[in-house]
């Protein structure tokens, strides 16, 4: 009993990361015929700010419904629509065709799908342990959704190494407008993006991620394209303790943009397009603890740096910090309750009062889901 128990938490923590998720729910295998899937994470936002500027506000951060299934032979489709008015639904979020040209050793997929780059991106929305992507992913990673094509893949069942261990490695390479999702590419070029993880034992997962592209300057008196570059390493740590799992996630970003910048794509958010030339970093660090009462533990740091030419407490780009603490709650299978608190630190001078930026802006959410599947 004690090894299946601890076959089963090995399973749910390194389940919904291992592999690359294209969309935000993977098929089920059990049926080949459509498939209804989605879900629903309805919110209580508090915000805590100066002179009763303070809110608490109810609403969706996402409402998702679409079809998947599979067709002769060895084809499989996916089409996921955003409906909440909070993410400026309804829109196609996720259309596209997957061939398994070699069983899943290698892959081909068409259509609009979620770029292959980092861990938590990779992560389905409605597993992400947290109320949100952390604020260095969404900040720096411009349009989590691309429309092109992508060749993806595993060693699966392969001993490579001497080592018996299924998908030692997994590999993602889309070529992509680079635009964002439902638009149409503005030049000539396209971005690259990739991702290769290496998973030595059941307890341990590497991963790299990279991404390159030009694109037109906003301003349209300007001729020479904007560059964009990205690269990005994580590693995801799972074993367990008594009848306790642990689960530790970490992950590094760096950007460079030339010419311009978009922030704040995010998966549904409104991008902005910042003029300048920039390099920026950030990094999150989190632990959760899996308990046997389906409560969940959650603490995370992360921290955002958005020019890194200027000092970090400099006003016009100072180096964002914050602390989340907070729980999931599983009430089954289905149905899932989570709390975070966030505590937002601004990086502020000790000796120059002109640059201090402490400001009151914590926040308390409250979000319930629930799952069509």
């Amino acid at each position: 009993m004690k090894k299946l128990f601890f076959a089963g938490l090995i399973t749910f923590f390194l389940g919904s990361s291992a592999a690359f998720a294209q969309g935000c729910i993977e098929p089920s295998s059990s049926s080949s015929g459509p498939q209804v899937v989605g879900y629903v994470q309805g919110e209580n936002i508090t915000q805590f700010k100066d002179n009763d500027a303070s809110t608490n506000s109810f609403g969706f951060r996402r409402a998702r419904i679409g079809v998947t299934g599979s067709i002769p032979y060895n084809f499989t489709y996916y089409v996921m629509s955003e409906l909440s008015p909070t993410q400026k639904g309804p829109y196609i979020l996720d259309a596209f065709l997957t061939w398994k040209a070699a069983n899943n050793y290698f892959k081909v997929t068409a259509g609009q799908f979620k770029i292959p780059f980092g861990l938590e991106i990779s992560t389905p929305c409605q597993s992400l342990y947290t109320y949100d992507r952390s604020n260095m992913v969404t900040k720096q990673i411009p349009f989590i959704r691309e429309q092109g094509v992508m060749f993806s893949g595993s060693t699966d069942s392969l001993q490579i190494f001497g080592l018996e261990k299924p998908n030692l490695f997994t590999y993602s390479v889309a070529v992509v407008n680079g635009t964002g999702r439902n638009n149409e590419d503005t030049n000539r070029a396209k971005d690259v993006i990739g991702r290769v993880t290496f998973a030595p034992a059941n307890f341990i997962q590497l991963g790299g991620s990279f991404m390159t592209g030009k694109e037109k300057n906003p301003d349209a008196t300007v001729t020479k394209a904007d560059v964009r570059s990205r690269w990005g390493t994580d590693v995801q740590l799972s074993f367990p303790i008594g009848k306790f799992g642990i689960l530790s996630q970490t992950e590094y970003i760096r950007a460079k943009d030339e010419g311009s910048k978009v922030i704040g794509g995010g998966c549904g958010g409104t991008p902005e397009v910042v003029k300048g030339s920039f390099q920026s970093s950030g990094y999150y660090s989190q632990l959760m603890v899996k308990t046997p009462w389906k409560i969940e533990p959650v603490i995370k740091f992360e921290s955002y740096d958005p020019d890194l030419n200027l000092d970090d407490f400099d006003p016009k780009a100072y180096r964002q910090d914050s602390w989340l603490l907070g729980f999931n709650y599983y009430a089954n299978d289905w149905t899932r309750i989570q709390v975070n608190y966030v505590y937002n630190i601004e990086a502020s001078s000790s000796t120059d009062i002109s640059k201090y930026n402490e400001i009151k802006n914590d926040m308390l959410v409250l979000q319930l889901q629930f799952k069509l599947k």
